[in-house]
């Protein structure tokens, strides 16, 4: 230890040394945890500036009317169907002249109207599909050498299964032949 420290020139200089050789290898290999410290940071400013875009203060009354318009289509629908029993029961005649007139509509005016319902529901439906969180699935073909997550279930699986990953299809399951 002794001779070390006299050919380097004693501790701070073999501190020096040595990271001036992190330094250089740094060069030739980037340091992983600063590039993620640089990834994230990256990311974090994306978000909080895609985030100051969405920043609502206060809707006005147009924003009010519009959404008070799209909560309108739904209960109106499903309003309307329960009325056209009530009409076809209260007058019979003039419920069968008006599905005698719609039975004259083209086929292609009932095409783009079920189009526009449907994307107008399946809009609605995909927004909530995409705000609500995803749970992780895991996946039927995993690596049975894959480290132990302590779950006593899936160590279990992992054990039912061939050395390639595949069950045999011929035995039943929890059956040895």
């Amino acid at each position: 230890m002794g001779l070390i420290s006299r050919i380097f020139g004693g501790a701070a200089a073999t501190g020096a040394l040595g990271q001036a050789v992190v330094d250089i290898a740094e060069v030739f290999t980037p340091n992983a945890t600063g590039r993620m410290q640089a990834a994230q940071a990256a990311y974090i400013a994306a978000l909080d500036e895609f985030g100051t875009e969405f920043q609502v203060v206060r809707p006005g009354a147009f924003d009010r009317f519009v959404n008070g318009l799209n909560r309108l289509p739904r209960p109106m629908l499903a309003f309307g169907t329960l009325g056209l029993f009530v009409y076809a029961m209260a007058d019979p005649e003039g419920f069968a002249r008006r599905m005698t007139g719609l039975n004259h509509v083209p086929e292609p005016l009932w095409w783009l109207l079920a189009a526009i319902v449907g994307f107008y529901f399946g809009a609605r439906e995909a927004h909530y599909l995409r705000a609500r969180p995803v749970a992780p699935a895991i996946s039927a073909t995993a690596d049975p050498a894959a480290p132990d997550t302590g779950n006593p279930a899936l160590r279990e699986w992992r054990q039912s299964r061939g050395g390639d990953g595949r069950q045999d299809r011929h035995k039943e399951p929890g059956r040895d032949r």
